[in-house]
């Protein structure tokens, strides 16, 4: 997912809990769901701001010198603003952009088939 064209809200949305659980049956699953997808998503964009901010990093061992450099303060700015991985991952599991699946259930259900 491209998160920097997500229509993710940035701040904190009210949701019902039951429209939530509707697909997994169960509210925990689906915050469990959630929770990984966030995990997924927050190591995309540290990778992705690594990446970009590598391209200003200085190897001088001198403490003296700190440099501010303006493009390196916008990208960190961008970053900050971008909406948070929770509720992009939010977002992706209400719109159905999430794949999941629970291999203690499919197992179960291949026992009852094979039996």
């Amino acid at each position: 997912m491209d998160y920097k064209k997500s229509k993710a809200p940035v701040n904190t949305v009210t949701r019902n809990i039951m429209d939530l659980c509707d697909e997994t049956g169960n509210i925990y699953e689906t915050v469990a769901i959630i929770a990984k997808r966030a995990n997924q998503i927050s190591v995309q964009i540290k990778e992705d701001l690594s990446k970009k901010l590598a391209e200003f990093a200085s190897y001088n061992d001198s403490l003296e010198e700190v440099f501010e450099n303006r493009e390196q303060i916008e990208i960190s700015r961008y970053y900050e603003k971008l909406p948070k991985p929770t509720l992009l991952a939010t977002e992706e599991f209400v719109d159905g952009k999430v794949y999941w699946r629970d291999p203690t259930k499919e197992a179960a259900q291949q026992q009852v088939l094979e039996n």
